[in-house]
């Protein structure tokens, strides 16, 4: 810093134990700058998760949205109906991007808002898509208060990058066990489907 007359270094050290950790700047009031991984979380129709980017620099979140799409179209076969993403995955290369697949992405139109331009209808697809958005910040603080996301007592970058694959591993098993109790007991209380005849 005092050869090149700057102020900062790039790929700085901030922890001895952790060479590899990076300072993020997150602008909350509680916490501006956070030291730890960073990553994009993708939460399908049937609630599962799915790690998209994981990374211990700082990046730009909207730059995995396409990424993270042809991911579910190379896993599903189709492109999904709509996108459900926060604000700074609204910009006009990804609203451009989206509209020519086909898919709805969430979120208010870019500009300044026109007076009564929304319909009733429009409100209530705006209404019920951030409705349906909280599910992904649900899942950060389910991952982070039962499965050990917020917990996270490895060292390593290898062991700390495992850690956290293995607690959104955690949280879709148990997805899986509650989706398969609620079939046990729907049909437990309503018989077996037409056809299936239960063994003697």
């Amino acid at each position: 810093m005092f050869d090149n007359h700057t102020h900062s270094v790039g790929n700085r050290i901030v922890s001895i134990s952790q060479s590899y950790i990076r300072p993020i700047v997150r602008g909350k009031a509680k916490s501006p700058v956070e030291f730890g991984a960073k990553l994009d979380l993708s939460v399908d129709e049937n609630g599962m998760c799915r790690i998209e980017k994981l990374s211990f620099d700082a990046y730009n979140e909207s730059a995995v949205l396409k990424t993270a799409i042809a991911n579910y179209k190379e896993r599903t076969g189709h492109y999904p109906e709509r996108v459900l993403v926060d604000q700074i995955y609204r910009n006009r290369d990804k609203l451009s991007f989206c509209s020519s697949l086909g898919i709805r992405l969430s979120g208010k139109k870019l500009g300044r808002p026109k007076k009564n331009a929304d319909s009733k209808a429009d409100k209530k697809i705006a209404y019920q898509d951030n409705t349906d958005r909280i599910e992904v910040e649900r899942k950060f603080s389910l991952a982070k208060r039962k499965f050990g996301l917020g917990l996270l007592l490895t060292k390593r970058e290898d062991t700390t990058k495992a850690s956290i694959v293995l607690s959104i591993i955690a949280m879709n098993i148990d997805r899986l066990a509650a989706m398969l109790l609620r079939l046990i007991q729907f049909l437990l209380n309503f018989g077996l489907p037409y056809g299936l005849t239960e063994n003697p």
